[in-house]
């Protein structure tokens, strides 16, 4: 996903607007050029440039999109937006779908850029799609959350949030490097009810990931207070704590969860967040192992209508027992190399497509009995970690995906099999 970074940028009121230098020459089979070697003539014809299909630019600047990485896209489309008037527009729209806000600075040069009163403004305003906010106590010049409220009601079409909370470390102990136990003791404020007030006035979004790097357990109860409309949430950092004053269980139906806590939330945290969710919830996306207990509650409570699943590994005996009762599993997924010969046994009839990490020692017998044997299966998506193209069941795999028409995706690029992760790329598709 390409975020439009606006702290990289310098210029308060042309954020786009960059020196001609940036924009890259294109000459043609000539490998030098001198001026001098042009025969001067009394006259020279005006010639009117070709023009460029719009619909042709649209589809260069989406197929670019796949081919660079974020930092290289953001430069192709600050130097698109430069070429003429026709490019600059759409240029510019696809750089504000997804924007980056970090400090005041940043903050301020986003807020001249979509200005309601001017056209322009009204339009970049009206395009930005997912925006992601950085919070930290311990910067001297960072976003202000009353800030970041006022960005938020800027962006009247918004839909997704990524919100993330940095604590102020005390005088003297903000050392480089700390280990993330005491970044996560920092004390951060709670947002004011002025903070609130202005984003309860503001879009109603659909998708939040909330990273809470502090030891404020507050922050996240008041956004949800703010969005019972989330319809996917994104959690990690600081594990949540069911605390006496807790408010009413969480008023939204979620579709999609995502945690990545180095603690397990209890199973009261799960039962308080997903309250409303027993007949919405589809698609669960674990970043990191969490205990039996927590596991076989959201199986138990929510696993008859799960589709999609992500863990970190399934090795152990308990989880392919577990995932066996999700009966319309469709997808499931895992970076994790060492697959259970367990699995087999256990294996959810209704999958469709399957994914995994895959190295030298990885035992695929149970997968390559999954594949002759299951009548869903369609597609497996496979990471190839070290030496896993030098694993010996490889080509019996492929010859028996091949004999099943059954679909098999081999990267050794983490950032391409994570994108086809269901779990991830459901909350950009609904």
């Amino acid at each position: 996903m390409s975020f439009f970074d606006f702290s990289l940028q310098l210029s308060a009121a042309r954020p786009w607007s960059f020196p001609l230098s940036s924009i890259p020459r294109v000459f043609s089979n000539v490998s030098s050029f001198n001026s001098s070697t042009i025969p001067s003539s009394p006259s020279v014809t005006s010639m009117h440039p070709s023009h460029i299909p719009m619909e042709l630019v649209l589809e260069f600047l989406d197929a670019a999109r796949d081919d660079f990485d974020n930092d290289a896209y953001v430069q192709l489309l600050m130097s698109c937006s430069l070429v003429c008037r026709a490019w600059s527009t759409p240029a510019q729209k696809i750089l504000f779908s997804n924007v980056t806000l970090r400090s005041q600075r940043s903050f301020q040069l986003f807020m001249n850029a979509v200005d309601p009163s001017t056209p322009h403004g009204g339009v970049l305003g009206n395009v930005v799609k997912r925006l992601r906010v950085v919070l930290d106590h311990n910067q001297p010049s960072g976003l202000h959350p009353h800030s970041f409220a006022l960005a938020v009601n800027a962006c009247s079409n918004l839909s997704e949030l990524e919100v993330s909370l940095y604590g102020c470390a005390e005088p003297g102990q903000d050392i480089v490097g700390s280990p993330d136990v005491s970044r996560l003791q920092r004390a951060a404020p709670s947002f004011d009810e002025q903070t609130i007030s202005l984003l309860k006035s503001g879009p109603q979004i659909g998708h939040l990931h909330f990273n809470n790097w502090s030891d404020n357990q507050q922050s996240l109860f008041q956004l949800l207070d703010v969005w019972p409309s989330l319809q996917f949430l994104s959690i990690g950092g600081t594990s949540l704590q069911h605390m006496e004053d807790s408010p009413l269980p969480y008023a939204g139906s979620l579709k999609g969860l995502s945690l990545n806590f180095q603690v397990t939330p209890s199973v009261d945290v799960l039962k308080w967040l997903l309250h409303n969710s027993s007949r919405s919830l589809r698609v669960l996306h674990l970043q990191r192992d969490l205990c039996l207990e927590a596991l076989e509650y959201l199986v138990h409570a929510h696993g008859s209508r799960l589709q999609v699943v992500s863990l970190p590994g399934f090795g152990s005996s308990e989880v392919p027992a577990l995932l066996a009762q999700c009966e319309q599993l469709r997808e499931l997924r895992t970076e994790n190399p060492a697959l259970s010969q367990s699995l087999y046994k256990h294996f959810p009839a209704s999958i469709e497509r399957l994914a995994f990490g895959l190295d030298r020692d990885t035992s695929l017998s149970s997968i390559i009995e999954v594949v002759k044997t299951s009548d869903s299966l369609k597609s497996l998506d496979i990471q190839l970690w070290a030496n896993g193209h030098c694993n010996p069941l490889l080509s019996t795999l492929k010859i028996a995906c091949t004999y099943r028409g059954i679909e098999m995706n081999t990267t050794s690029d983490l950032r391409v099999f994570r994108a086809l992760d269901l779990t991830t790329s459901s909350t950009r598709d609904s």
